[in-house]
């Protein structure tokens, strides 16, 4: 996926545990887990938010945008199309 998630960077500099941040959050361990490992299919604005909030920083912080080989195949795919 293109889509990087950069909580462990974050956490790292903000010298917290993610048992701490899920504590603060009010999400689960095993979710927060899934999201740092870069396994999470989708993120809830909620969620989202309340990170936000707790380490301080903005949505773009922690999302990033790294294009891949499935998307230079999705891009020729769709100039085919055309």
């Amino acid at each position: 996926m293109a889509i990087r998630v950069t909580l462990d960077r974050i956490l790292l500099e903000r010298r917290m545990s993610l048992t701490d941040l899920s504590e603060k959050v009010g999400v689960t361990l095993a979710n927060l887990s899934i999201l740092k490992t870069g396994k999470a299919k989708a993120i809830r604005f909620s969620t989202l938010n309340a990170l936000c909030r707790v380490l301080e920083c903005q949505p773009g912080e922690l999302l990033g945008y790294e294009p891949s080989e499935d998307d230079a195949e999705l891009e020729s795919a769709d100039a085919t199309a055309d």
